[in-house]
């Protein structure tokens, strides 16, 4: 059988620099589909050049604008990557496997977003791998329209997982840094309801981003990156506080349309199968964690392994860490997170019950009577009524 088609979408504008670049790196699709939205520089003519399929269409925000690139594409799988984005050849390599062979039963794949800042690449001060769902089978996902920013398709299924990188000039320079702060800060303001008390406010504006400036900084690694990953921790910290100022300015309802997605901050949004993470010892309790979860995935729960050791266990997604330790764990977790919601954390083994109860809460949801002691049948039950 051939392999299956791809046609890479672009949408752009203003960006005769950066999408030479761009375009070179998905050179190896069967279609470029580029969507601009008004540029006034020579971003159509080097599209052109570059053997793309330009459509000119007003800007009318990210997600309308992505969906009409999706709508004019004919390949198989859509890979969506933006101007100031290179598709690694690694990343290239692995795309082109999947389309080799897609996966039975997977319409979507993510991977790992690779940001370089000031002229250095992040790692966990960026969240590295950062995963992004950015290769879907054409027809099965679409980007909800009634979101200003924050876009990206919410993941309704367990994804593949992509080898390589997705490298993303995140700004070259400080003054690009902090335009681009301020734009998105403003934007998703747009989707903030106002606190009902001052508290509220305190907590966006001044203690949260406290708290995230720490936590990102000491407990993620954020300062392994030097003087670059400070930085970028200060400027996402300071967007959340320019969030809640935005608000408080405001100071009336979200400016959203109806059905929009709002809260008090932007998050992932709960779709598809439940998924459930277990977190075990090495030995005896990884390997009852394995079938434990292998029983849940015959079922269709998305499931993942934390462990010191891989275990034989047929497609169980596993991550290993060097121990069973606060950091370690919580950096995991963290990452398992970046792949799609986690509905519930599940420990196994005496260090990890004792570690679960001094994880971040954020780290550790549950579903109301799951725990390791029951079996899978009983634990479906329960996953089920919370679905």
């Amino acid at each position: 059988m051939p392999p299956a088609s791809i046609s890479a979408c672009l949408i752009v504008q203003n960006e005769q620099e950066r999408l030479p670049a761009a375009l070179a790196s998905v050179a190896f699709c069967d279609e470029v589909i580029v969507v601009d939205g008004g540029s006034t520089d020579a971003t159509l003519a080097r599209a052109r050049a570059a053997g793309a399929r330009v459509i000119e269409h007003p800007w009318r925000g990210f997600a309308v604008q992505r969906n009409v690139a999706i709508d004019a594409a004919h390949g198989d799988w859509i890979l969506e990557v933006d101007a100031d984005e290179r598709v690694s050849p690694e990343l290239r390599a692995s795309i082109q496997a999947l389309l080799a062979k897609p996966p039975e039963g997977v319409d979507i794949a993510v991977c790992a977003l690779r940001n370089r800042f000031l002229g250095g690449r992040l790692g966990p001060s960026a969240k590295y791998p950062a995963y992004r769902s950015r290769l879907f089978r054409r027809g099965v996902y679409r980007h909800d329209e009634l979101l200003a920013v924050h876009e990206g398709i919410e993941l309704r299924e367990p994804p593949a997982i992509l080898e390589g990188d997705l490298d993303h000039e995140l700004a070259s320079t400080l003054r690009e840094a902090l335009r681009d702060t301020w734009r998105y800060a403003r934007l998703e303001s747009r989707h903030v309801a106002p606190p009902a008390t001052a508290v509220g406010y305190l907590k966006g504006i001044v203690l949260r981003p406290l708290a995230k400036l720490a936590y990102r900084t000491v407990v993620e690694g954020g300062w392994r990156d030097g003087w670059r990953g400070l930085l970028k921790i200060s400027l996402d910290v300071g967007s959340d506080a320019l969030v809640w100022s935005s608000v408080l300015v405001r100071r009336d309802g979200p400016q959203v349309p109806a059905g929009a997605h709002q809260g008090s901050h932007f998050g992932q949004r709960r779709a598809g199968p439940a998924r459930i993470v277990a977190v075990a010892d090495r030995g005896l309790p990884a390997q009852r964690a394995a079938e434990w979860l292998g029983a849940l995935r015959r079922d269709g729960v998305d499931v993942a392994l934390i462990s010191e050791q891989p275990v034989t266990a047929e497609w169980i997604p596993q991550r290993a860490v060097a121990r069973i330790r606060p950091l370690a764990v919580i950096r995991a977790l963290e990452t398992e997170r970046q792949v799609r919601i986690v509905d519930a954390v599940v420990p196994f083994g005496r260090r990890s019950r004792l570690l679960h109860r001094v994880l971040p809460h954020t780290l550790r949801p549950q579903i109301p009577g799951l725990h390791s002691d029951i079996d899978p049948g009983q634990a479906l039950t329960l996953i089920r009524s919370c679905e």
